[in-house]
């Protein structure tokens, strides 16, 4: 799935270029004049878990992520800070679900045990450094780079049931690093920004059961999100 998204990302680019560059008239000419300007975004994005299991000479577990796709929706207040150094604010909101499958459960005789479904929704909010080329035509490609925080608000951290009584819990605050490639692409009355980037966490998100021993996450030492974001920009 995630070959199928940065494939589809690299067509998009390369298509919108090849129309950028036919265009004789270079529009927006004052644009990158501004010290601050704003717009918004939206995209989909496929997030999956990263996992790193502990000995399984003591814990003796099969377990895997099946990720979904997701939307994203957010803003976008830029600050240049040199012709070709700018740093970004674009809070947003991140939709995805997941399901963990425990396959070390399966002889149990019963299905909820061995699958969890986690929706999420996020309070995204990246601080991001955009290092752009100069100017070609219509066309100017990027590269990001930066930081972002999560709020989970369907983590479940509070709830004091766990996995006992069905319940997988997460950890609400969340921090991650980004980093990813798009090209902006002047039109006539605004510019059009497709981007791809790879996010990942830096902290465990994962809230373990009461049980010290617990089937379910006893046997993870990290578990972390990882995702690539598709986004399309109009600024």
């Amino acid at each position: 799935m995630i070959k199928k998204i940065i494939l589809f990302s690299v067509f998009l680019m390369i298509s919108a270029t090849f129309f950028a560059q036919r265009e004789r008239v270079e529009n927006l000419p004052t644009f990158d004049k501004r010290k601050i300007h704003y717009g918004f975004y939206l995209g989909m994005n496929q997030n999956d878990f990263k996992l790193n299991l502990r000995n399984s000479d003591v814990f003796d577990a099969d377990i895997t992520v099946e990720p979904t796709y997701g939307f994203n929706v957010g803003l976008i207040a830029e600050l240049r800070l040199h012709k070709n150094l700018s740093i970004r604010l674009e809070p947003g909101l991140v939709s995805n679900s997941k399901n963990i499958i425990f396959k070390h459960l399966n002889s149990t005789g019963n299905p909820q045990d061995s699958i969890r479904e986690i929706g999420s929704t996020y309070l995204h909010f990246p601080v991001v450094f955009k290092f752009s080329t100069d100017r070609y035509k219509n066309i100017r490609p990027y590269l990001l780079a930066g930081v972002s925080y999560d709020h989970n608000f369907s983590s479940n951290e509070a709830n004091q049931d766990d996995n006992s009584s069905g319940q997988f819990r997460m950890t609400t605050s969340n921090f991650m690093y980004e980093a990813g490639i798009g090209i902006d692409i002047y039109l006539s009355y605004f510019k059009f920004s497709p981007s791809i980037r790879g996010v990942f966490a830096i902290n465990n998100e994962i809230k373990y059961d009461d049980d010290p021993n617990s089937n379910w996450t006893a046997p993870i030492n990290f578990m972390g999100t990882r995702g690539i974001f598709l986004n399309f920009a109009f600024e």
